[in-house]
């Protein structure tokens, strides 16, 4: 797969398969092509050339399984909208845009807040809440979507410790439960610790497998 903007290659010849139920870290310098990767993913931004295939199947097919956690800079954060809200949009890839949310999508979305110890703030508007809270919020709305494949753009960028441990707590509990979780991180002296296999980018891919082989 090939991504250009303006001629100007961002993405060159990436070429790679993700083991499905893993914690994967996508590392590298500013610019390398992380958060495009993972737009790539879903169909967001237009390839020179290539695909990419999810179970076999274009993302168009299989969106319903793909939860998104965006990076918070991507965030209209004013935009008038309560957490509860945020995070029952994680259920209209299973009731459409059209109907309206059913009282089993809105306690999936009140499960899933408290799941990430936001419960009381369900009614609070986003603009409201802190970052590492809103972090909490949009990882609420992706586990209410009851994705099998999450694909995070660095969820632990501007959060505080508590924020960072209590979000790869939970991606950790998904990887036990077989899901496949995606991660741009930009701290390297974490990633031995949380990630079962590391993608290290720079255009290309310069290396991928097992974080432990890669990372060492």
């Amino acid at each position: 797969m090939t991504i250009a903007y303006h001629r100007k290659p961002v993405l060159w010849d990436v070429d790679l398969d993700v083991p499905e139920g893993q914690l994967v870290g996508i590392v590298g310098p500013n610019g390398a092509g992380k958060s495009t990767m993972i737009l790539a993913i879903m169909n967001l931004v237009p390839k020179a050339s290539g695909w990419v295939r999810i179970y076999g199947k274009p993302y168009e097919e299989m969106r319903r399984i793909v939860g998104y956690v965006p990076q918070r800079e991507s965030v209209d954060w004013d935009f008038p909208i309560s957490a509860l809200e945020v995070v029952t949009m994680g259920r209209f890839g299973h009731v459409g845009w059209i109907r309206r949310p059913s009282k089993q999508d809105k306690q999936l979305a009140h499960e899933a807040l408290e799941k990430v110890g936001m419960g009381e703030y369900a009614h609070r508007q986003i603009s409201q809440l802190s970052g590492g809270q809103q972090q909490r919020v949009f990882l609420a709305r992706a586990l209410a979507q009851d994705a099998k494949v999450y694909l995070m753009d660095e969820p632990f960028a501007g959060v505080d410790a508590a924020t960072e441990r209590a979000i790869i707590d939970i991606l950790m509990e998904l990887r036990a439960q077989g899901k496949t979780i995606l991660v741009v991180h930009h701290d390297l002296q974490t990633v031995t610790r949380y990630f079962d296999w590391l993608i290290m980018l720079n255009m290309r891919v310069v290396a991928s497998g097992p974080t432990e082989e890669v990372f060492n």
